[in-house]
């Protein structure tokens, strides 16, 4: 419980790679799905637009270690093609801002040696049917926290039985900055945060 899995570049926010043709495509699924695709009668572009989604090639391009032209990942050329974000989305220029997705992932990650509860607390999903939130509670003893995640573009509320139940609740960390300073019912697009409370008794 609370193990964070974190696969390459996702500490950094690393995004696909913006592939441009069938033949970039290394992954063994990906140059099978090709072949059955275009026996099928699929066009290049139906099937590159597919591929751009749905191939493991996205999460396989090297690491984004600075803003040098090989990303300071290899002087030679590598398997798969570096984005060509790194100038922008790279570890260097991460580890200088403090509100980077990478210093992020750094303080959810303490959060489970701080808190026995990430690790040792029951899980309970709350609004399972919802559409855009995710939302669950973990309790042990005496503190309970709260993750609400909106996994959507659109400004989200919040159910109110949800909302007042935690109003008085401290909110350890968010992913928006400036971090807001009172409790609301709305979450941004794409905005997460963990509230922890502290029951009397």
């Amino acid at each position: 419980r609370g193990t964070p899995y974190v696969y390459q570049g996702e500490e950094l926010g690393m995004t696909n790679y913006p592939f441009s043709s069938l033949e970039e495509f290394r992954d063994i699924e990906s140059v099978n799905y090709r072949r059955l695709a275009k026996a099928s009668g699929r066009s290049d572009e139906e099937i590159l637009e597919a591929l751009r989604v749905r191939s493991r090639d996205n999460a396989r391009t090297p690491m984004q270690w600075n803003d040098a032209p090989g990303a300071g990942f290899s002087s030679g050329a590598p398997w798969l093609p570096i984005n060509p974000n790194h100038e922008e989305i790279n570890a260097e220029n991460q580890l200088e801002d403090p509100d980077s997705v990478f210093h992020y992932y750094r303080r959810l990650i303490a959060l489970r040696h701080e808190l026995p509860v990430v690790v040792h607390g029951d899980f309970t999903l709350v609004l399972p049917d919802h559409e855009q939130l995710y939302a669950f509670v973990r309790h042990l003893g005496r503190e309970e926290l709260l993750v609400l995640a909106n996994l959507s573009s659109q400004r989200t509320a919040v159910d109110s039985d949800v909302a007042d139940g935690w109003s008085e609740s401290g909110l350890i960390l968010t992913n928006l900055s400036p971090a807001p300073m009172a409790p609301r019912r709305v979450l941004e697009p794409w905005e997460a945060r963990v509230h922890l409370r502290t029951r009397d008794g």
